[in-house]
């Protein structure tokens, strides 16, 4: 039996590139997207080379309850889940402007899409991550970034001086904070949960907008993200943050158990009503 292999933000840059990249391996991918006309492209462009075909789900991450539906709908539909590419997010900057916006649920929009979307689906498909685990642990992948800065919990929302890059980079190392709590939390042999910085400025819609230049390929992405995915050379191994390829120290917040702490239960706090 194929694995099951789930990856959001699959229509558009780092997630797109490592469908295709995985299509024709031993994998039964679950892809998601906001568009279901972007969703239904990206199908029939992996159908020719696709070794099963995909399962789509939709749902717009800055909205809590989406996010809680998609994850039901994983669950009902895939049935068992090896491995979850937590990938979509935003960036710093445009398209999604560079003042302070917020999310279906009111929260800072950031930390709403690249950090507590994850928290949500990756807390609603922990059993079935865990009940899927079948002499080989599922995994959890985190694709955070090597832009990080700590995270305030006076002022997670960041409602006094807002700037949307220390809110991407906030978000992006309470992804890191997330993996590692997550990854103390569980057995190792039942889910292995790792973060990694997949390449700087990568030729993605988001970077060439906004930066107009890049510097790794997007193949340096695609390999770094796929190797925390499927290699099994890395089983066993959790709990880490890689930079490319590489073995990597986040921001030392990250080894911080208080704050590792206070993150879930501010988490947890932010999510209620959504867990059920």
């Amino acid at each position: 039996m194929p694995r099951t292999l789930a990856i959001t933000g699959a229509t558009d840059g780092l997630g797109r590139a490592l469908a295709l990249r995985l299509a024709g391996d031993d994998v039964r991918l679950v892809l998601h997207g906001r568009s279901a006309e972007r969703l239904d492209d990206l199908v029939a462009e992996l159908g020719p080379v696709a070794a099963h075909p995909p399962l789509t789900v939709r749902a717009d991450l800055a909205d809590l309850a989406q996010v809680a539906r998609a994850a039901d709908e994983i669950a009902e539909r895939a049935g068992e889940l090896h491995v979850l590419v937590n990938n979509a997010g935003i960036g710093g900057g445009e398209p999604d402007g560079r003042t302070r916006r917020t999310s279906a649920d009111g929260y800072e929009l950031r930390f709403a899409v690249n950090y507590l979307a994850d928290f949500l689906l990756t807390e609603k498909l922990l059993p079935l991550l865990r009940s899927s685990a079948d002499g080989t642990a599922s995994r959890v992948v985190h694709v955070s970034s090597g832009a990080q800065q700590p995270l305030d919990f006076d002022d997670l929302m960041l409602e006094r001086h807002y700037d949307g890059g220390r809110a991407y980079a906030q978000s992006k190392l309470a992804q890191i904070l997330y993996a590692v709590d997550l990854a103390e939390r569980l057995p190792v042999e039942e889910v292995a949960v790792n973060a990694l910085h997949p390449g700087t400025y990568m030729p993605t819609k988001i970077v060439l907008s906004e930066v107009g230049r890049s510097v790794d390929t997007l193949e340096t992405g695609v390999e770094s993200t796929r190797r925390l995915a499927v290699d099994p050379r890395l089983d066993g191994v959790t709990g880490r943050f890689y930079d490319r390829l590489e073995p990597a120290s986040p921001n030392r917040q990250a080894a911080d158990p208080a704050a590792r702490a206070t993150l879930r239960e501010r988490s947890l706090e932010l999510v209620a009503g959504h867990l059920a």
